[in-house]
């Protein structure tokens, strides 16, 4: 008896064992290839569709309702009438409580990932492949929906569960792409902002994992953890100025002044909510415009389950948190600075990924994105897992994200996190717990072929962006081009700069005397890098109190030696690069739960710090000698470096054209009569003193304009007389 005139004989029909033996394992969701099962089928005597639905009590297909059977004892339905169905079958469908829905067989499809694209991304080369992975709508053979795709080589099913399907694995089971190890599937009538997520079976354990998807485009708020369909092809960019300008943007030579910025405890509302990506943009853009500063550069905004993480455990690698919104509400975000002349900038984190058992750890079941040996793959230090460099689908996971954010949301330049524990195979290990690479050395050669890649991909695909390195090691060729031997990184965070600094600026003013080779040693590698003076969240929080009370002494001196230590920064050699709070002189540490304390502002010392941080910034922009040669020794000279016993510094900043003099006295006590060589005769008129009264200060020092004389002095073919200022800077330039 054939299907046929089974069909027509009972209302619930039976089947040969070998095709029920094919739907148990659909029904049991151990079925390794589904499509060959339901679907049109055509392998047996009769053509015939089977369709998979549980919780349904009716099953009809087209718009004239052709009935279905139901295959006994099963939640299958069978149709062998197959001429009036068209190629992708609608069915209707009545469920248990009698609600109603109609879509197209999904198993009616065909593949739709090129093989191109497969083995594009599987030779590690696919830069766009977060267009190919994940969720997108699509609209094939006039029908929408949504194509999902995932990289699980080591599956043997997986299924795409949400809320459409009662986040059941059995309902949707996806095509396994081969070798690739990608599984995909077209669900018709998905909608956007749907929720997701990738059920996953290993083939060896049987264990289940129900993942978020790595290329999501939006998650939903924490603690929640679904992924979200999101359709993104709505947003109206408006920035089209800067985006060309910056690919003629020349960053060696230019201004860059950076306000490093956690967005969740910048600001808040009234009721101590995060306020939105939108709010956040008038707000910054506003603040920003006014205290000067070039960039905003973003503590992670990339999706992270916990705030203290501050966003450096990262889970959603396509995706900016939803604690501030939507989307296309950060696109907002970044354009809106765009518009307004202020460049954004993203801290990344590709050096290793939390255990969370929604995020990437152990995805397929297997250490697929990280290294199987935790002597390789896991940071103790921070409970996180560590990337597997060397696998192509890995690398070409996180080169991909880099381009996507610097395409996609228009992001100016990213800086890489915690770059040091990616180069070495034994950052912060005990002796027995790495392994040497193969040569028995300590060097993490796939982590280095990755950064090089990274940084050559990104600076040709996206000229007058900016690549960072949070470096803290001594490697040599940082900042570059890869291919002379550098990691070709645009610029590198210059920590022993600011780790001697802030040791130099905690003595007692009467013991710095002893410890002045502090501020002089980096001159001797300065040059060696293009660097970034950071004083970042990282030297605020963790018991390292605040800047404001790292400095010694009492109230005022306090605020002195900060009004000091701003002027050697932004005269130093090196871009600049200053966390929030620390521009008005915040007391306590960071807290990443509340917003800063802008009460302070009431009080005229903080507000004093504000002034000259916003002078300083007004200043570093406005002359030339100030940032033009940052990056490179025709740019400095010293003038004094060894006036050990006094506690001074002096230097000039040179341009093509032009010169600048700045002489920085580290005691509080006035220096009258302090001679310094000057590089021509003139007139010099002081431009800046940190110690004015503008700032709070106490208004010493010289103040109008001073005449220099021809008298040799330090190596310059004139000389000044001045009257320091107290725990304070000058800043002086010739009259023309």
């Amino acid at each position: 008896m054939t299907l046929k005139e089974t069909q027509a004989k009972d209302s619930f029909i039976s089947i040969p064992a070998s095709i029920k033996n094919e739907l148990n394992k659909i029904g049991q969701a151990i079925h390794h290839a589904p499509f060959s099962v339901l679907g049109n089928q055509t392998a047996y005597a009769d053509d015939f569709i089977i369709f998979y639905s549980p919780y349904t009590r009716l099953l009809t297909l087209t718009e004239k309702h052709l009935p279905t059977q139901r295959i006994e004892d099963s939640d299958f339905f069978i149709c062998s009438e197959l001429q009036d169905i068209g190629q992708h079958p609608l069915i209707n469908r009545t469920d248990t409580d009698n609600n109603t829905s109609s879509l197209h067989d999904p198993y009616s499809f065909t593949p739709q990932l090129s093989d191109y694209d497969l083995n594009l991304f599987s030779a590690g080369k696919h830069l766009h492949v977060y267009n190919i992975l994940g969720a997108h709508s699509k609209v094939i053979d006039n029908i929408a929906g949504v194509l999902f795709a995932v990289w699980a080589p080591n599956a043997s099913r997986v299924s795409v569960i949400g809320e459409f399907n009662h986040w059941d694995g059995r309902l949707h089971p996806m095509r396994s792409r081969g070798v690739s190890g990608v599984w995909e599937l077209f669900i018709p009538a998905i909608q956007n902002e749907t929720l997701y997520k990738f059920e996953i079976k290993n083939r060896d354990s049987g264990n289940i994992f129900a993942k978020s998807d790595p290329y999501a485009r939006q998650l939903e708020f924490r603690p929640r953890t679904a992924s979200v369909v999101k359709n993104t092809l709505a947003f109206q960019w408006q920035d089209k100025h800067w985006m060309n300008a910056r690919e003629k943007y020349d960053w060696l030579h230019q201004p860059l002044s950076i306000y490093e910025c956690h967005l969740g405890s910048w600001q808040r509302d009234e009721h101590g909510n995060f306020l939105n990506y939108r709010e956040l943009a008038h707000r910054l853009v506003d603040y920003i415009k006014e205290t000067g500063f070039t960039h905003i550069e973003l503590l992670p905004v990339t999706e992270h389950p916990l705030d203290a993480s501050w966003g450096y455990q990262t889970t959603g690698y396509f995706a900016p948190t939803r604690r501030f919104g939507m989307a296309d509400d950060f696109r907002y975000f970044v354009d809106y600075c765009h518009q307004h002349d202020i460049g954004v900038l993203l801290d990344w984190v590709p050096a290793h990924f939390p255990k969370d058992p929604h995020g990437l750890a152990c995805f397929d079941g297997t250490t697929l994105y990280e290294h199987e040996d935790p002597r390789r793959g896991e940071h103790r230090d921070w409970g996180t897992l560590i990337y597997n460099y060397g696998r192509q689908e890995v690398k070409n996971f996180l080169i991909s994200s880099a381009v996507f954010w610097l395409e996609e949301y228009h992001i100016d330049g990213l800086r890489v996190d915690a770059v040091a524990s990616m180069l070495y195979l034994d950052y912060s290990r005990e002796d027995h717990d790495w392994i040497p690479n193969q040569h028995g050395g300590n060097e993490n050669f796939e982590a280095i072929e990755f950064m090089r890649e990274l940084n050559t991909v990104t600076h040709a695909r996206f000229p007058g962006t900016m690549i960072m390195a949070e470096e803290s090691t001594a490697w040599p060729q940082v900042t570059r081009p890869a291919d002379i031997g550098g990691l070709g990184y645009s610029m590198k965070w210059n920590m022993g700069w600011m780790h001697d600094s802030l040791n130099y600026m905690a003595n007692d003013p009467v013991h710095r005397h002893y410890h002045h080779h502090q501020l002089t040693f980096g001159l001797l590698y300065l040059f060696s890098e293009n660097f970034i003076l950071p004083f970042s969240h990282d030297e605020v929080v963790h018991g390292k109190s605040s800047l404001l009370h790292k400095m010694p002494g009492d109230e005022w001196q306090r605020f002195a030696n900060l009004r000091l230590l701003y002027t050697y920064m932004f005269t130093y050699p090196g871009k600049k690069l200053l966390f929030m709070g620390c521009e008005f002189a915040q007391g306590d540490e960071w807290d990443h739960d509340k917003a800063l304390d802008w009460y302070v502002l009431q009080y005229p010392l903080h507000a004093g710090i504000k002034k000259l941080t916003t002078d300083l910034n007004q200043l570093y922009k406005q002359y030339l000698p100030l940032h033009q040669y940052d990056f490179d020794a025709k740019g400095f000279d010293w003038i004094d470096c060894n006036d050990t016993d006094q506690s001074v510094l002096s230097y000039i900043r040179r341009s093509d054209d032009d010169s600048i003099i700045i002489v920085l006295n580290f005691t509080p006590v006035i220096r009258d009569n302090y001679r310094i060589g000057a590089p021509e005769n003139g007139d010099y008129e002081i431009i800046f003193n940190s110690d004015s009264e503008y700032y709070s200060g106490s208004n010493a020092g010289s103040h109008s304009k001073i005449s220099s004389e021809a008298v040799a002095w330090m190596n310059q073919p004139a000389s000044l007389t001045l009257s320091l200022p107290p725990l304070a800077g000058l800043i002086l330039k010739k009259k023309p």
